[in-house]
């Protein structure tokens, strides 16, 4: 990484004096701060304002991405998880957190487009989780097919789950 950057030896020990482990903490971090500032702005740009429309602006760059530029890129939360988590109390609080991060403005764009807030929080866990599981897929099938999958089977169950006096209340 420092040969990489044409960084100076010390730079990692120095601005990370938690080493590695510390540079993927707060990088996960800052993937959870990017991914719900990401749902914040879909949330606000939407011109029909649905849970469904929510999803699918939330997968659409993920597909753009793979279809653009390959299958190499995937989530840094989900990598965390997978390779390091378990070896590290550190990195696992750190990519709870993320997801949390992540989760809180998702409910919160639920819940202004009249989801119940029990259901918005389940419902944002659903999310995350399909289109975690549909970017893992993606990646191991070359294929974008997994992505439009989830958008097309999950958009009547979201906009299901408005209710439609919350949705004028909001």
């Amino acid at each position: 990484m420092v040969t990489h950057a044409n960084a100076p030896r010390g730079s990692l020990q120095h601005y990370f004096p938690g080493g590695k482990e510390q540079l993927v903490a707060e990088a996960v971090a800052w993937a959870g701060r990017y991914a719900a500032r990401r749902v914040r702005r879909n949330a606000e740009s939407l011109e029909d304002a649905t849970p469904g429309n929510l999803f699918a602006a939330m997968v659409a760059p993920w597909r753009a991405e793979f279809a653009d530029q390959g299958f190499g890129n995937g989530c840094p939360i989900v990598a965390t998880v997978a390779d390091s988590a378990a070896m590290s109390e550190k990195l696992r609080e750190s990519t709870a957190g993320a997801f949390a991060e992540w989760r809180k403005p998702l409910v919160e764009a639920l819940e202004q487009m009249g989801v119940s807030p029990t259901r918005a929080a389940s419902l944002a866990v659903l999310m995350i989780s399909s289109l975690e599981g549909a970017i893992v897929l993606a990646r191991a099938e070359h294929d974008v097919a997994p992505l439009d999958s989830i958008v097309e089977e999950l958009r009547p169950l979201l906009d299901g789950a408005v209710d439609k006096r919350r949705r004028k209340l909001a």
